[in-house]
């Protein structure tokens, strides 16, 4: 069986991955099972980009098939920010809590129709001597007032969907379901199935 390699180290990432791409005929490795050590700088200025990098340079270090994403929150009312540097949003020493406490503070006072916002996925299938592909998932939503829920990671606990739940109280099934991520992951699952 040819193996995947999931090229994240992020364990909430690596998580989802592993629910989505069950039933594959592929072996899902982490760069951990694999003792892979690869630290990219996502230079690029698109979500494609940064993703291309990650797959093609992981794909490279494992010698097979790898599987990066790259993704961000982008909100409506700070003209489409954090976006490409969701995960860096002010400063590296903010962690997630941190992150989502500045968001917050950044956007209020605001009304709930000011607060529209939506996480963007590109997932990127790369090396073994395949063409890299990419792969787009968008999961639409707004930034809540103040977190709730204990599930998922990141910007899950404000990220507020329609029926006024936030990402971070679905269940990992129905999360999986509508997110950004997985819907990319599914088209990238499709096209993963003709290469097996």
């Amino acid at each position: 069986m040819r193996s995947l390699l999931l090229a994240t180290n992020n364990p909430g990432k690596v998580r989802e991955f592993t629910r989505l791409l069950a039933g594959l005929p592929f072996q899902v490795v982490t760069p951990e099972d694999r003792g892979i050590n690869v630290t990219v700088d996502e230079t690029g200025s698109t979500y494609e980009q940064n993703a291309r990098l990650k797959a093609e340079a992981f794909a490279r270090a494992g010698v097979c098939l790898a599987l990066a994403d790259d993704s961000g929150l982008e909100v409506d009312a700070l003209g489409g920010a954090p976006g490409l540097h969701s995960a860096r949003y002010g400063g590296e020493g903010l962690d997630d809590r941190g992150r989502v406490i500045l968001l917050l503070h950044n956007l209020k006072g605001l009304p709930p129709d000011r607060r529209k916002a939506r996480f963007r996925a590109v997932v990127v299938v790369a090396g073994c001597g395949t063409e890299a592909r990419s792969f787009e998932g968008v999961f639409e939503g707004a930034i809540a007032d103040a977190p709730r829920g204990n599930d998922g990671f990141g910007y899950d606990p404000v990220f507020l969907l329609p029926d006024g739940r936030t990402a971070a109280e679905l269940p990992p099934g129905e999360k999986d379901r509508l997110s950004h991520r997985g819907i990319a992951v599914r088209k990238a699952a499709a096209y993963l199935e003709t290469l097996a």
